[in-house]
């Protein structure tokens, strides 16, 4: 079943267009059954396929139920220390003490001591390479001053990106009652964490780590598909007897049509697999899904990024029109061998009476396939550069014209 996923972000969320009462929907309109493939078996408690490039759900199972998340927990964790990174609280070379806590903590570990001071970028690889629950202590320690008002931040900002049904009671994982997410949440913090912080999610992608004066032997990534699929570049594996094997797994092929000026171009796709009954069958789960997502579906781009999809007349305006696109590619998904029959249609209010702001939202792209009348996408429309409004003259004169109109 394909369906939208309901971002927090401004953009992407549900609102009112005016006059015009058009409602803007974040991405994608349920598709026709009769359109849309059937996913492969998929032996997991829930399951979600996103096509991040389209931002589009293509297969989905329970994705609403709540589930232990167990390690994947610790993408909130990066999240916050990425966050703490990026806004200089705090460096990478910076290092961290190991307290008692975080040496003593349970399960998978990075196996650091309290006699150690720990750089935060070697934190952030033991947290992430080894899902070390010490590495993870330590950094929550580190951000939060305690990893009681770590928890305190990863539940605000998990309200922040709009994860409605996650709670978080600890930063590693380990199973706690009331400690649970969603599939959709999981993909919503997943989006974020890779379009929020490019600069620090490839630590996801590192296949080996250990830190010095800890066994070598404790160096490989859970994440067995970046060892079998090239294409692969993250994201995070968990486990507890009550999770079962979970994984989210991402993936980047180049595909021609995509690109610009004749190189090709990226589409991005994001497995969550939950609730498996091993290790190698979350691997092989994942890994079918990714490839029937790229089989079953092909992507197509409509409009580039920053490309005007329509520039109708603007009223009371310095400018006599304004252009609405997307400061992205506009790229939808369909089925496979779908693309000829792609049709479009823009909605809009009428009239467009000015002050615009670049970005604002002002309209949205159906998308839909061959005679079908029911969108299989709509994107969101907003104004591509500001338009101010007209003088004193300019808006009288087009109050006329609006009038006789």
């Amino acid at each position: 079943m394909q369906c939208s996923i309901l971002a927090p972000c401004g953009l992407l969320s549900l609102r009112s267009l005016a006059a015009a009462a058009v409602l803007v929907l974040s991405a994608v309109l349920p598709a026709a059954q009769a359109q849309a493939p059937q996913p492969p078996e998929i032996a997991a408690r829930s399951y979600l396929l996103l096509d991040v490039t389209s931002n589009q759900i293509l297969a989905a199972k329970d994705i609403d139920s709540p589930v232990e998340p167990a390690s994947l927990t610790k993408l909130m964790t990066e999240y916050l220390v990425f966050d703490a990174l990026k806004s200089k609280k705090i460096t990478l070379a910076q290092t961290f003490s190991v307290s008692e806590r975080a040496w003593k903590m349970p399960g998978s570990r990075m196996f650091i001591d309290p006699k150690m001071q720990v750089p935060v970028e070697d934190l952030i690889k033991g947290m992430i390479v080894q899902s070390g629950n010490d590495a993870t202590m330590a950094l929550a320690e580190g951000v939060g001053g305690t990893a009681e008002h770590f928890v305190q931040l990863m539940n605000q900002q998990a309200k922040a990106l709009g994860m409605n049904s996650t709670g978080y009671k600890n930063p590693e994982g380990l199973t706690e009652a009331g400690h649970t997410t969603t599939a959709r949440d999981l993909s919503i913090l997943s989006t974020r964490l890779m379009t929020d912080f490019p600069d620090y999610i490839g630590y996801s992608a590192i296949k080996k780590y250990h830190y010095p004066g800890t066994p070598a032997s404790n160096d490989t990534n859970r994440n067995t598909l970046l060892f079998r699929d090239p294409t692969v570049d993250g994201l995070k594996t968990g486990h507890t007897n009550a999770a079962g094997y979970c994984m989210i797994a991402t993936a980047k092929r180049d595909f021609p049509n995509l690109g610009v000026g004749g190189a090709p171009g990226g589409r991005r796709l994001l497995a969550i697999v939950l609730g498996t009954s091993s290790d190698s069958a979350r691997a092989n789960e994942t890994q079918k899904l990714l490839n029937w997502g790229y089989t079953a579906y092909e992507a197509v781009k409509l409009f580039d990024a920053g490309q005007a999809v329509v520039a109708p007349a603007v009223w009371k305006g310095k400018a006599p029109t304004v252009k609405l696109g997307r400061p992205q590619a506009i790229v939808v998904s369909v089925a496979s061998g779908s693309a000829p029959k792609v049709k479009t249609q823009v909605a809009r209010p009428d009239p467009l009476v000015a002050p615009f702001k670049k970005g604002q939202s002002l309209g949205s792209l159906k998308v839909m396939l061959g005679d079908n009348p029911t969108p299989v996408a709509e994107v969101p429309l907003m104004a591509l550069e500001a338009v101010e409004e007209a003088g004193i003259m300019g808006r009288a004169w087009d109050s006329i014209r609006l009038w006789i109109k």
